[in-house]
């Protein structure tokens, strides 16, 4: 499946169309950046308990934090198909828009031969699954999403920035 004319098809799969993880041992290492984000929505009364600190469980930001780049760290053991892979760096970054929702954005890289994409996605959404987790007690009707990828560089597949995001 590694051959000009097959460049586009899904490799996920084997000669008898069984599931497997891409071989990349043939791969260029390059430098990987993948930029993911979701959003939680929430009552203006909990995004104002988290920002001042008045969640019984503690800093939801700061859990949060940890648990993305834990989860970034673990996207192999939750995803079947994805590279364990060494991150060189992994960031989140939380802002609000002073009323409703809290946005989350996480940058993960590394040095490889398989991009990062799958850790990034990982990375918010374990992180906004902790923000909910934290503040549930407050209100059950937290919506998370979208989740989605913004960009990624590095790799044959080259760059790829999401439409109105540049």
């Amino acid at each position: 499946m590694d051959s000009a004319q097959d460049r586009g098809k899904l490799t996920h799969f084997n000669e008898q169309g069984r599931a497997r993880m891409v071989d990349v041992s043939g791969k260029e290492a390059t430098i990987r950046v993948a930029v993911a984000e979701t959003t939680v929505s929430m009552l203006p009364s909990t995004l104002q308990a988290i920002k001042e600190g008045k969640i019984g469980k503690g800093d939801v930001l700061a859990v949060a934090q940890v648990a993305g780049i834990q989860g970034a760290k673990r996207t192999s053991d939750w995803i079947p198909m994805c590279h364990p892979l060494a991150l060189t760096g992994v960031n989140l970054v939380f802002t609000d828009n002073g009323k409703d929702r809290l946005h989350i954005e996480a940058t993960v890289k590394t040095e490889g031969k398989t991009g990062v994409e799958m850790e990034a996605l990982t990375a918010v959404s374990a992180a906004a699954l902790t923000v909910y987790d934290m503040c549930k007690a407050l209100q059950k009707d937290m919506v998370i999403g979208p989740t989605q990828l913004r960009s990624k560089s590095g790799g044959k597949s080259g760059d790829y920035v999401r439409d109105g995001q540049a």
